[in-house]
């Protein structure tokens, strides 16, 4: 399984983000869905721009039709 991976510095509960390349077919639910428009596609799978902006409303989560988008507080 190949993940790009992120984590929170600060922030109470520490967030972590993290997508799996393989399940991830660049459908860009997850960037629609996410109302602080902290996603992105990076060449054709999901990435975060900026975790620390991140508000836990496991959005991203849900919007994947592949599962793909693991959040911590999720």
């Amino acid at each position: 399984m190949t993940t790009r991976s992120y984590t929170s510095n600060g922030l109470d509960p520490d967030i972590t983000w993290t997508v799996d390349l393989d399940r991830c077919t660049g459908s860009g639910e997850c960037v629609q869905a996410c109302p602080m428009r902290i996603l992105i596609l990076d060449e054709g799978k999901a990435d975060c721009v900026d975790i620390e902006m991140c508000i836990s409303c496991c959005a991203c989560v849900n919007a994947c039709p592949n599962h793909a988008i693991v959040h911590s507080t999720c």
